[in-house]
């Protein structure tokens, strides 16, 4: 059994921080990418931010420069530093990994339950 659990979700003003966790507990052998996305109310869900098993990062266009992943592979932990929120931040902010359990051949895709970020104006 694998899980996956956000923590760090909370209201702050704009201009605050925050900094999601994502932790992967279970019969795991080894995690691959790992994404941070988010859903707002009436939207759809978009892709935040990217790092790979090497620590290659990614991001979309609206947070560059203010977030920032990154992981801790011995914690099975990624991280999601946010930095000068903004209102159009709030959302309900999820995790997933894709990963290899053990004993299996193929990657698997995780999910997380997400942690509610409100940014107030």
């Amino acid at each position: 059994q694998v899980q996956l659990v956000e923590s760090g979700g909370g209201l702050v003003q704009a201009g605050g921080s925050l900094r999601l966790s994502c932790v992967a507990s279970g019969s795991i052998f080894s995690i691959a990418g790992v994404g941070w996305y988010r859903q707002a109310p009436g939207k759809q869900r978009e892709l935040v931010a990217g790092i790979t098993s090497g620590g290659g990062a990614n991001y979309v266009d609206s947070v560059k420069g203010r977030f920032t992943i990154s992981r801790d592979n011995a914690k099975n932990t990624v991280y999601l530093q946010m930095n000068s929120l903004k209102p159009e931040d709030t959302a309900v902010y999820y995790c997933n990994a894709d990963l290899l359990r053990v004993g299996s051949r193929t990657l698997d895709s995780y999910w997380g339950q997400g942690t509610q970020v409100t940014v107030s104006s």
